[in-house]
């Protein structure tokens, strides 16, 4: 039986790292455009959820600290996330649904993963067969997942995906994935500040208040008039 699930176990062949990045890409440079329409990806869509391989696992996971990551399954922890995927594919291997025989990794030469995993990349030379390839996949995306014929919401996404994904896959210089911007992500400087602003106001005001009030006493007592002494 242990040695049936080993040979399952190895017919999996997607890339989890690939798969992790796509995703990554998609929640990032997609979906907040996706929910500002109120717009529900079709299962039969290649970019939903459900065509992530590993999602189950990934969401899984719990980072807990810099250098502990915990097995949301086993609750067994780990010093690194790359011991966390080596931990789900030799125990939890299992718990992958591998019928429907989707790979999110096969979406990333659409997707532009390799501009984010490696920031290099996009500075090699340009390959006029690959880049054509990518963008004619990158076009069955958005029409797959964004038909115009579906009312005005899914016109604007597939407007929307083309000028996104689409449009950088081409050797002309100086064109860039993900020109519309993705997800705004609040930076820990701004939240420190924030929590300083915060405290220290307070006390700021409680300076303002006394300064005034001194400088009142003061000219109140500059203003009284002196006493004039009795004739003798």
């Amino acid at each position: 039986m242990l040695r049936n699930l080993k040979e399952e176990h190895q017919e999996v062949h997607c890339s989890r790292e690939r798969s992790r990045a796509a995703w990554k890409i998609i929640e990032e440079y997609l979906m907040p455009f996706v929910e500002k329409e109120n717009y529900q990806l079709s299962s039969r869509c290649r970019l939903h959820p459900s065509s992530d391989l590993f999602r189950d696992q990934e969401e899984h996971k719990i980072h807990v600290d810099v250098n502990e990551w915990r097995c949301g399954y086993c609750k067994k922890i780990f010093r690194a996330e790359k011991y966390l995927d080596q931990h789900f594919d030799n125990r939890h291997y299992n718990l992958l649904n591998v019928s429907h025989g989707k790979c999110l990794a096969d979406l990333c030469g659409a997707l532009h993963c390799d501009y984010v995993i490696n920031s290099q990349s996009h500075k090699s030379r340009c390959n006029p067969a690959a880049a054509a390839r990518n963008r004619h996949l990158c076009e069955d995306l958005a029409n797959n997942c964004f038909p115009v014929n579906e009312g005005p919401s899914a016109s604007r996404l597939h407007e929307f995906f083309l000028h996104q994904f689409c449009d950088a896959h081409t050797c002309s210089r100086g064109v860039k994935p993900f020109a519309r911007g993705g997800k705004k992500h609040t930076s820990v400087l701004y939240l420190a500040a924030s929590v300083l602003i915060l405290m220290f106001l307070p006390i700021f005001y409680l300076i303002v208040f006394l300064s005034q009030r001194e400088k009142k006493g003061m000219l109140k007592r500059v203003a009284r008039p002196g006493r004039k002494s009795k004739p003798s």
